[in-house]
């Protein structure tokens, strides 16, 4: 799960390497903690889509998560 103190080292670690670059082990840190936050925007993005329902043209309704199967990760 993101938290604020890991977006805060996402920052930190990337401001760092625009100023004086990264170890490998940063750089290491800087990746999963990327890898993770795409994580958690795809998941956050994924459950907006799973509760929006659409009107046809007909005025019948399409809940999408339900037609497109509330699919994880």
């Amino acid at each position: 799960m993101m938290n604020d103190e890991k977006i805060a080292r996402i920052n930190e670690l990337y401001h760092k390497s625009k100023a004086e670059g990264l170890t490998d082990a940063e750089k290491k840190e800087q990746e999963i903690l990327r890898k993770e936050f795409i994580n958690a925007m795809k998941m956050n993005v994924r459950s907006q889509l799973n509760n929006i329902s659409i009107q046809n043209e007909d005025g019948t309704i399409t809940n999408l998560g339900e037609k497109f199967g509330k699919k994880g990760n």
